[in-house]
């Protein structure tokens, strides 16, 4: 029991009258993946006429088993008594296969119908990421002071675009999802099918975000065809595939990343605006102090450059010149001052008068004209009375003393 070719290759619909059972299926476009067609009884007479269009496959069932299946465009005669052409078309290998093992569970006995199969590539189906999804950013590195390693910045962002697909193996697209109904249209797929595709994206993701790739993730647009390789090498639309459908094309259109890592990455570039700022700074410092009396001009250098980057004031100047260790080469770090200790305040010290020329000032002779400054008295040798050291006659008697 098989099918006759008749005539290879497109034909018109012209030919139906040449035949008592002309059996075809409507062009099926983009919406629809499989089309029962049968006959008013249920019967598929002898030298009836079966049209496969081009995009269509043609399975031909009896009792809820596989009598032929061909996906070579072309115009055949079914005669029971011939043996199944499985090898027409591109799915020739998967027809020998399933006519050996393929049966319907629950379908009519006696009953004879053709399921055409839409094998077209079913474009434009669009995706979208309900919510963020992680993605790391190795432009984004953040050193890690506790393992001494470099770690990108873990960013949300939200993608879109679109992806194609086609039925890969007609057998298990009917088995595990087109059954015997009359009618599968894509809308009864694409809902599961995108949350399969946002799967395997972020399985994808995962692989560009790591150390190998690192792929900026604003540039993820650009990199459609190192996505969709990889998720071919690694299977990662193995859902997809398990349904007898394959996804043939895949394009992010727009990424976008979420506010708080928006947030996260502008203040990062900020920082880093700031420390390239500071490497300049380091530069023209290193430059006053090669240079022969040029750090004059070298700081107004750096006030120019001040002024440019719209003030650096306050809290930025001081992380300028207040660096981490590390953060810059040994030839380029600039020595800290120690800080300074608070002084004790002076204490005033109270001078001695000099008996001699009258000069205060410390010390137990006088500085001016070395006198002994220390207390001393003398007694007038004729009246006894106590004289000031340094007295020349008693004030008492007139007598003169010894220090005359």
């Amino acid at each position: 029991m098989g099918l006759i070719q008749a005539i290879k290759g497109s034909v018109g619909g012209t030919l139906s009258d040449q035949w008592k059972t002309f059996i075809k299926c409507d062009d099926m476009g983009q919406e629809i993946l499989m089309q029962r067609v049968s006959t008013p009884n249920g019967v598929i007479a002898k030298d009836s006429a079966i049209m496969v269009a081009p995009g269509q496959l043609a399975v031909i069932f009896q009792s809820g088993q596989i009598l032929d299946a061909t996906a070579e465009e072309g115009l055949y005669t079914f005669d029971e008594s011939t043996m199944p052409t499985f090898f027409a078309g591109q799915f020739g290998a998967v027809f020998k296969e399933m006519w050996q093992r393929f049966t319907f569970g629950g379908a009519p006995a006696k009953e004879q119908a053709v399921f055409y199969i839409n094998i077209r590539e079913i474009l434009n189906n669009k995706f979208g990421t309900r919510a963020p999804v992680p993605f790391q950013s190795w432009q984004h590195a953040i050193p890690n002071q506790m393992t001494g390693n470099v770690d990108p910045m873990r960013v949300a962002i939200r993608c879109f675009g679109k992806y194609t697909f086609q039925v890969c193996d007609p057998a298990i697209f009917m088995r595990t999802f087109a059954g015997t109904g009359e009618m599968v249209r894509k809308d009864a797929l694409i809902e599961q099918m995108e949350s399969e595709v946002i799967a395997a994206l972020q399985s994808v993701l995962n692989e560009l975000g790591n150390q190998t790739h690192q792929v900026r993730v604003l540039e993820l647009p650009s990199n459609t065809p190192k996505i969709k390789e990889i998720m071919d090498e690694r299977v990662f639309d193995e859902p997809i595939r398990n349904r007898g459908v394959k996804l043939v094309g895949f394009a992010i259109e727009s990424v976008t990343l979420d506010e708080d890592s928006e947030k996260r990455i502008t203040q990062y570039e900020n920082n880093a605006n700031a420390m390239m700022q500071q490497g300049r700074v380091l530069d023209v410092m290193e430059t006053a102090a090669g240079n022969e009396g040029g750090s004059m001009g070298a700081f107004m250098g750096l006030g120019m450059m001040n002024m440019a980057s719209g003030g650096m004031s306050g809290g930025v100047m001081q992380n300028t010149f207040q660096q981490q260790p590390g953060t810059f080469p040994a030839s380029q770090q600039v020595p800290q001052p120690a800080p300074e200790q608070p002084q004790a305040a002076p204490v005033a010290e109270e001078g001695i008068t000099c008996p001699n020329c009258g000069i205060v000032s410390n010390g137990k002779f006088c500085a001016e004209c070395g006198t002994s400054k220390e207390p001393q008295t003398v007694n007038c040798a004729n009246c006894n009375v106590e004289l000031a050291n340094g007295a020349k006659f008693c004030a008492e008697c007139g007598t003169a003393t010894t220090n005359e």
